[in-house]
């Protein structure tokens, strides 16, 4: 079977990471006083983040949290 000698890794490396980092959308932002947010952790899955806030709540009740979907996230990175 001839292979493909035009292969470049470098190309090929950089889709995979950014196939990576759209794995991760859903995250969950602390609330801030000021109305900024701060993401605190990211999944794969609603359901994932959803059960980890409900921890998050338990463990820090004083705090405001909210699950996001991050669609932004490989703008801001460019």
């Amino acid at each position: 079977m001839p292979q493909n000698t035009d292969y470049k890794a470098s190309k090929s490396e950089n889709q995979t990471i950014a196939y990576k980092e759209r794995l991760n959308s859903w995250a969950i932002a602390r609330i801030l006083p000021d109305a900024q947010r701060e993401i605190v952790a990211r999944f794969r899955s609603r359901s994932d983040a959803d059960g980890y806030m409900q921890h998050l709540r338990q463990m820090t009740p004083s705090a405001s949290f909210m699950v996001v979907f991050d669609c932004q996230r490989e703008e801001a990175v460019i």
